[in-house]
């Protein structure tokens, strides 16, 4: 699809402006930092756009201050006693100093222990941890790829895992791909789910349009419940987005 991007000041306001194929304005703002960005039809006037902005203003304002105070998770040092989220549920990491292979494993509700060999620094630590999510992540998705293709009737030809900084999953429809972020292994599979569903319909309706919308409800009544509980779970100290 052809794009085009660029930047734009209103009423102090940096807003990103992206035109492309599509029938309708759509203006949004995105944690962590209240990111404004509109997207329009190649046909609508930049002055349009700027009156769209300034008719929202406060509305952007109330969404920025929700990101302002939003908690966020403190930087990670990687040791024991330190908070770590799986499946939504908070854990207190319990390093282990080991001479075998690295490893993570749940030992309770609460407890995430962690062997490393003795001297391995915060940065390698948290690439276990890390791999760890994406392993889990990878267990859990195709149980979930294989209940939703025959309930919405489409097929996803590759997916996989990376970190995102603005996206909780991106879907590309002509190549039937999706990507998941890395983050999602820390929230509740329900909200795994709710992604996987939500770029899966896009290989129906590209846009988020009333036809998106109708979708999403049809098939998955509570996506809303869902998003909301991404949105407003603390955000991490890399500033992983929506």
């Amino acid at each position: 699809m052809n794009t085009d991007v660029r930047h734009i000041k209103v009423s102090g306001l940096s807003v990103e402006l992206v035109r492309k194929d599509i029938k309708n304005l759509h203006l949004g703002v995105y944690p962590p930092n209240g990111r404004v960005r509109v997207a329009v039809p190649f046909s609508v006037s930049e002055d349009a756009v700027r009156l769209a902005v300034i008719g929202k203003l406060g509305w952007i304002r109330r969404q920025q201050q929700k990101f302002e105070t939003q908690p966020r998770q403190s930087k990670r040092e990687m040791v024991s006693g330190e908070s770590h989220f799986f499946q939504g549920r908070r854990y207190r990491i319990r390093v282990v100093n080991c001479d075998g292979p690295a490893t993570v494993m749940l030992r309770n509700k609460r407890t995430m222990e962690l062997k490393v060999r003795p001297g391995t620094n915060a940065e390698l630590r948290l690439k276990v941890v890390e791999r760890w999510y994406r392993e889990q992540l990878k267990a859990l998705t195709p149980t979930l790829l294989e209940r939703w293709q025959p309930l919405l009737g489409v097929e996803v030809s590759r997916w996989g895992i990376k970190k995102m900084k603005t996206k909780w999953g991106s879907c590309n429809v002509d190549a039937s791909r999706i990507w998941l972020n890395l983050e999602l292994a820390k929230k509740p599979v329900q909200c795994l789910e709710y992604v996987i569903v939500h770029e899966m319909v896009h290989l129906i309706e590209r846009h988020h349009n009333d036809r998106f919308t109708a979708l999403m409800d049809r098939h998955l009544p509570h996506w809303r419940t869902y998003r909301d509980e991404l949105n407003q779970a603390p955000l991490a100290d890399e500033d992983w987005t929506h």
